[in-house]
This record gives C-alpha cells, sequence and structure tokens, in this order.
C-alpha cells in the first residue's frame, strides 16, 4: 500500500518548484492533491502532470483570508475532511535593511508568514477530522535558524514560521486534537524562483561554497522530506524542524 492511501493533501505553491514537486510525490504515493496556487496557467500545467482525475486545483492568493474561507469549503463539500496541509508558497529578495520599503517588507511577511497563519487557522477545522491524525507541513528555510546579510525581511518572515510551528504544535497537543505541526527548512535549491540568482556569477558561486555538499538541492529531494513528514513515519514528531541544507547549517 503507499504512503499516502486514501489521504487527501493540500499543497499551496503548488504550480512551480518544490509545491509541484511534492504534488507529484505525493500523489505517487496514493493520495488525492488538492494543488492551490496564485499562478492560473502553471497550476493547470501542474494538475495536468499529474494525470488523474481525482485531483484538483484551486487558484489562491495565500494572503487573501476570503479566498483560504473558500478553498477550505470546497475541501468541505468534496471530502469531508482534510489529512495533510503543506503551507509551501513563498518567496524571498536579496536587499539590504536601509533599501526595504515598508511595501516590500510587508509583502515578504505576507506570503511566507501570514499565509501560514491563515492556512493552519483556516484548515484545522477540516484537519480535526482526519481518520489518520492531521500532519500540517510548513515552509521555513535554513534562513529561518540562521540569518544571512540582505535578507533581513526572509530571515524574520521564516524565522517566524518555525516558532509559529512550535506554538501551534504545542497547542493541537494540548488541545488533543491529533494534528501534528512540523517544518522543513531547505537550504540553496534549484527552482524557477532560485535559479536567478546565478543570474549574477558571484552570488551563485557563494551559494554553492557556502555547501559543504557543493551542489544546490532538487526540488524533489525536498519532496521526499514533505512525504516522510505527512505520513506514518513521522507519527511522534510535532514542533519538530527537518533540515535539508547539504550541511550548511552544520558549519
Amino acid at each position: 500500500m503507499a504512503e499516502l492511501t486514501d489521504r487527501i493533501a493540500l499543497v499551496t505553491g503548488a504550480a512551480s518548484g518544490i509545491g509541484r514537486a511534492t504534488a507529484i510525490r505525493f500523489a505517487a504515493a496514493g493520495a488525492t492533491v488538492v494543488l492551490a496556487d496564485r499562478n492560473g496557467e502553471a497550476l493547470a500545467s501542474a494538475l495536468a502532470e499529474l494525470g488523474d482525475p481525482r485531483h484538483f486545483s484551486f487558484r489562491l492568493d495565500v494572503t487573501d483570508e476570503e479566498g483560504w474561507a473558500d478553498l477550505a469549503a470546497a475541501i468541505d463539500i468534496a471530502f469531508g475532511r482534510l489529512d495533510v496541509l503543506v503551507n509551501n508558497a513563498g518567496y524571498g529578495a536579496f536587499r539590504s535593511i536601509a533599501d526595504t520599503t515598508l511595501e516590500e517588507w510587508r509583502a515578504i511577511t505576507a506570503v511566507n508568514l501570514d499565509s501560514v497563519f491563515l492556512g493552519t487557522r483556516t484548515m484545522l477545522p477540516l484537519l480535526e477530522k482526519s481518520h489518520f491524525g492531521g500532519s500540517i507541513i510548513n515552509m521555513s528555510s535554513i534562513r529561518g535558524i540562521a540569518a544571512a546579510p540582505f535578507a533581513g525581511s526572509y530571515c524574520a518572515a521564516k524565522g517566524g514560521v518555525r516558532l509559529f510551528t512550535k506554538a501551534a504544535a504545542l497547542e493541537c497537543a494540548a488541545l488533543g486534537n491529533g494534528v501534528r505541526v512540523n517544518s522543513i527548512h531547505p537550504g540553496h535549491v534549484l527552482t524557477p524562483l532560485t535559479a536567478k540568482v546565478h543570474d549574477d556569477p558571484a552570488q551563485g558561486a557563494k551559494l554553492l561554497a557556502d555547501t559543504p555538499m557543493g551542489r544546490a538541492g532538487d526540488p524533489d529531494e525536498i519532496a521526499a522530506a514533505m512525504l516522510f513528514l505527512a505520513g506514518d513515519g513521522s507519527r511522534y514528531m510535532t514542533g519538530s524542524e527537518l533540515v535539508v541544507d547539504g550541511g550548511s547549517t552544520a558549519q
């Protein structure tokens, strides 16, 4: 039996990169996957790649409270529950604190941190109905553990995801609702968003030099860790941070 057979999984930021790789992994493991993203064209392509009518997509701006409510209602009507929530959507920017506008700060924290709060709060009632025990996986970063210059807003947001995850995990445990909450912390992973970093050869070379394994990660390698946190193999893990970074934070 596949590891996620009969489970309903929601993945945000599912149109590309780690989110898309996670949706593919989950589907291969037997889950019915709800793919959410604000990029409608890429979302349709990701859904088509899964090649099975049991999956469906939902166009979502993860910073929109009403959009989350509409998605929860759609999942409730279709399935009556949710088993796995992957709060994956996010982005970052290299910019000095002095050059960061308040608008840019709020945009980065909204997509990376507010979305995790909104997704968790909105989907908890459905996750509590899971027959398997609900699992929330929040996308943080090694920058939620160890800071870097010229990434203040991103570090703040991802650090917030890390501690919000722990607080939510303890709250769910105290409530006895059966929902586990963990965060995942990738290092440098080559995705359509991060590939732009390599447009600057010096910046790309520095990222690889800072990674002991000497290469960027592949989205599927992070998706494999997502699958572990979604399934029964991690059923005694909650409030944990899973680091997948090629050794970067070991230095």
